[in-house]
């Protein structure tokens, strides 16, 4: 959201400015109407999550509802998704294999000792988008993960962490020929 009203308001600025410069004044078309910005979708796996997949669920939302350059969804049935979520009885932890790709573990020794798990879950998937740790850290930190202390149950992306998000996946120009053939919102074309 944050990225398209910039985007319109320079597509507005340059129209003002070729008005100036002696151009012919037209209308200039709004990013929205020519060419819209995509997030890149990103899928997800918690079949495997057991008790965790509702905190797994709200973890994704609180990402999607946070950025616009990136959007978690569930992977369909039978599709190949970039982030498996397992549920066992380690630590929870994240292994990315790249950018937006990767095994995270909703691990029981954390919700044993008192950790929230929709923090857990948000952190965690925080790791994937490309986030390191972040200790000792405050709670207002998501990536603090566990040095914010069992009493912090904040699973928001602070300011910062949602800036580096966004820096890793701005949003990508889709052509207008996609959007007006009814393409699915992760069909992206880089300009």
């Amino acid at each position: 959201m944050h990225v398209r009203t910039l985007a319109r308001g320079l597509t507005a600025a340059l129209a003002v400015t070729l008005a100036l410069a002696g151009g012919q004044a037209t209308a200039a078309p709004s990013l929205t109407e020519d060419r819209a910005l995509a997030p890149r979708v990103l899928t997800y796996d918690a079949s495997a999550s057991a008790e965790f997949k509702a905190a797994v669920d709200r973890g994704a939302a609180i990402w999607n509802e946070s950025v616009d350059g990136v959007e978690l969804r569930p992977a369909a049935a039978g599709q190949r998704a970039n982030i498996r979520v397992l549920a066992d009885n380690g630590w929870p932890r994240a292994l990315t294999t790249s950018l937006g790709n990767g095994t995270v573990y909703i691990g029981r020794q954390a919700v044993s000792q008192g950790y929230d798990t929709i923090r857990i879950s948000a952190h965690e998937l925080g790791h994937i988008l490309g986030l390191p740790d972040r200790k000792p850290g405050p709670c207002s930190s998501l990536m603090s993960g566990s040095s914010a202390g069992t009493a912090c149950k904040n699973p928001y992306p602070n300011t910062a962490e949602k800036a580096e998000v966004e820096r890793k996946f701005g949003g990508a120009l889709l052509q207008p020929a996609l959007r007006s053939a009814g393409a699915p919102r992760n069909a992206m074309i880089l300009d």
